[in-house]
């Protein structure tokens, strides 16, 4: 059975053959239409209609929608002074602050396009990326941990120009005055500085009323984000997600939402804003839905459960590495968590046992969805009230079509319960990759985006991932899904964090190994994880090598990563053949 059809027309036939229509989310309306809009008027909106609503606590500090609104406006008009115009590209480098969202919104009134920097990347990192976005202008916080980067970028000649902000600003006063008494060493000497020249202050831009001529933005075609995907594959490339891409994306989560309230919810900001999972579902999507953002600088457990207990925020999204250790915090009992009403779930595979350990836990309903950095990025999510199905990705969110495609032939359909490629089209699918037609040509089969990602539609329209195509081992020939290997390994009761890799092997060509965290407390030997495994997956499946370890290394967000455990057992061959 067809997954539905590939012509243009197809995201605005009423009439459509699609397995999940008729059995879609009560109140939720996958027809939906959603007119292409400039993304900076999500806040617009929440201002005209809710100005006295808190727009962010910021360690306690707060700040209205009304001013928020003026405050953008005043940076827009302060960056359209000083050359910000169409095309312009605006890094943020900065953690998760009201910073942030003034000058993403700003960038985007005066017609640039937001290039969003992992603050924790090297040198390196950003000199590649500032290069090749051709961003022109830095905004960051006088601390030292970002400043340094970015003074060293400009004098070696990659980047122009810089925007610093007070981060003691930022703070209520009482903290400010402390931060600058005990951790002055923290904060960098920015007048000082060889390039001092080329920077320019946050009160300098602010210092305006707020009127500009404003540019006219073609939503569908502009480009507001370069979203820089996280280069696994090789090169790390620039998705150009437009304003329409981003808007749409948004409120087609807001859609899928219908129980969130405006101007009644707090959403919980751990995740790091210019991730662009963190960027629609926390930052965008709060702010479609006028909502208190409780944000947090960087993410410390303790810290965050402090703030749950006291601030009572009603949404918190994250990724699995976050539910699972709140799980395990040795006092979770003594937190008040019960304000949450949902967790959602983003950025890799939610395991089944975390899922519902968090959910006996915590009382709170913890809802996987699914989605890409070159779809803005939601594609799909569950219902947040039921039916949920163990395992699932959930279902399309409006407007979303997803094909799932031969592994062999992505052009070719597969029928229901075969297993085929992720292929999906929606308004909200990147432009390109920016500079590289020909990966954007790879990255389509005709109008839909490839995922690389393997999965199972069921007869209702939910989605299975079964791995990813990258991340396939060929064991003896056949096909070996790390994913699989994973949340058989998650069933132990000793388990707490797995990932699964292809290691070499004479025999079989390639082979599994797993590495493995344990529970605080547990104890388990690879012998008894060996044991474990025997019955619920085939012998080709079976790990030649398990490992257990202190700790498994993680991306920004928190997601395991397995690129630097490839690295290790790579360098471990060479130093053995040496």
């Amino acid at each position: 059975m067809s997954t539905g059809p590939t012509s243009s027309t197809a995201s605005t036939t009423p009439h459509l053959n699609y397995p999940w229509l008729a059995h879609y989310p009560k109140g939720v309306n996958w027809h939906q239409q959603i007119a292409p809009a400039p993304l900076y008027q999500l806040l617009d909106r929440a201002a005209d209609r809710h100005p006295a609503r808190i727009c962010t606590n910021f360690l306690g500090r707060t700040i209205s929608y009304g001013e928020m609104s003026r405050l953008v406006d005043k940076a827009a008009a302060g960056l359209a002074a000083i050359g910000v115009t169409k095309g312009t590209k605006v890094g943020l480098f900065l953690p998760n602050s009201p910073t942030f969202i003034v000058f993403y919104y700003a960038t985007l009134k005066a017609g640039g396009t937001v290039v969003n920097y992992n603050p924790l990347y090297t040198l390196e990192e950003l000199t590649f990326q500032v290069k090749d976005s051709e961003t022109e202008i830095m905004v960051t916080l006088d601390l030292k941990l970002l400043f340094d980067k970015v003074e060293a970028l400009m004098e070696a000649g990659t980047l122009k120009r810089a925007i610093v902000a007070s981060f003691p600003a930022l703070l209520p006063t009482a903290k400010s005055i402390l931060f600058r008494l005990f951790k002055g060493k923290d904060l960098a000497s920015v007048k000082s500085s060889k390039v001092a020249g080329s920077i320019i202050s946050e009160d300098s831009i602010l210092a305006n009323d707020g009127k500009f001529a404003a540019p006219t933005i073609n939503p569908t075609e502009d480009v507001a984000v370069l979203q820089y995907t996280g280069g696994t594959t090789g090169t790390p490339k620039g998705a150009m997600l437009t304003h329409a891409a981003v808007y749409t994306n948004v409120l087609q989560t807001a859609a899928w939402a219908p129980e969130l309230k405006e101007a009644e919810e707090r959403v919980l900001g751990v995740l790091p804003f210019f991730h662009v999972f963190a960027m629609t579902v926390v930052m965008n999507f709060a702010i479609a839905k006028a909502a208190e953002i409780l944000i947090m600088p960087r993410f410390v457990l303790d810290d965050a459960l402090k703030l749950i207990d006291k601030a009572k925020p009603t949404i918190m999204p994250g990724v699995p590495t976050l539910f699972n250790a709140v799980m395990h915090h040795p006092k979770l009992k003594s937190f008040d968590l019960s304000s949450l009403k949902f967790c959602l779930s983003g950025g890799a595979a939610l395991p089944l046992e975390i899922k519902q350990g968090f959910e006996r836990l915590t009382g709170c309903s913890l809802v996987e969805g699914y989605g890409l950095s070159e779809a803005s990025p939601v594609v799909t999510a569950n219902p947040l009230l039921g039916p949920v199905k163990p395992g699932s990705i959930g279902q399309p969110i409006p407007q979303t079509i997803v094909s799932l495609r031969a592994l062999d032939d992505p052009t070719k359909e597969v029928p229901l319960g075969e297993k085929g490629e992720v292929c999906i089209k929606g308004p909200q699918v990147m432009k390109g990759y920016w500079k590289k037609p020909r990966e954007t040509a790879d990255q389509f089969v005709g109008d839909f985006l490839r995922t690389g990602d393997v999965a199972i539609m069921d007869e209702e329209g939910f989605l299975f991932i079964v791995d990813r195509i990258k991340d396939l081992i060929i064991c003896s020939g056949y096909n070996v899904y790390p994913r699989r290997i994973e949340e058989a390994l998650h069933e132990h009761p000793a388990v707490e964090e797995v990932t699964v890799i292809g290691i070499p092997d004479e025999y079989r060509g390639e082979a599994p190994k797993a590495f493995v965290k344990l529970k605080a407390g547990a104890t388990a030997t690879t012998a008894d994880l060996m044991k474990h495994l025997e019955p619920k997956i085939s012998r080709i499946e079976l790990p030649a090598q398990i490992e257990i370890r202190d700790a498994l290394p993680k991306t920004m967000i928190g997601k395991l990563s397995k690129k630097e455990l490839v690295a290790e057992e790579k360098a471990k061959r060479e130093k053995a053949k040496g």
